[in-house]
């Protein structure tokens, strides 16, 4: 009975620090999304944007198909910026000073943003466009 005990100790043990360590893993992960927020100026606009493009798709009514894309690709928006900061942070680390490779790191992901934030817009159209026309002018 004592090593059955011993051994539930140790499972128990083991459940508390995973549990302790997923905590911990969320803790450091709404840091970062803190610190993108704190430090990204781009970052306000695309949180206003997600804000109005899913208050304009409630009121619009979409469906859960059309939501799924909108989530999706907002989604994709938001993770593109995240990996552009965190690929800045590394090479300011590894590189404070002007190197044209580093530059080229840093334009390259800001890129992505970019292209997710222009690929957003049209799908933002595509989905929003039609039902926000018949809204508004009933054609």
């Amino acid at each position: 009975m004592t090593s059955q005990l011993g051994l539930t100790m140790t499972l128990s043990d083991r459940g508390r620090d995973v549990l302790r360590g997923r905590a911990l893993s969320f803790r450091y992960a709404f840091e970062g999304w803190w610190y993108v927020l704190r430090t990204q100026h781009n970052t306000w606009i695309h949180a206003v944007v997600s804000v109005l493009v899913f208050a304009l798709a409630f009121w619009l009514g979409i469906s859960r198909l059309e939501w799924a894309v909108l989530v999706l690709t907002t989604t994709a928006v938001w993770m593109g910026e995240f990996a552009n900061t965190a690929l800045e942070a590394v090479v300011d680390l590894v590189q404070p000073d002007y190197h044209p490779l580093a530059k080229a790191a840093k334009d390259v992901a800001a890129a992505t943003v970019l292209v997710g934030a222009i690929g957003a817009v049209i799908i933002g159209l595509l989905i929003l466009g039609p039902p926000l026309w018949q809204r508004l002018f009933g054609g």
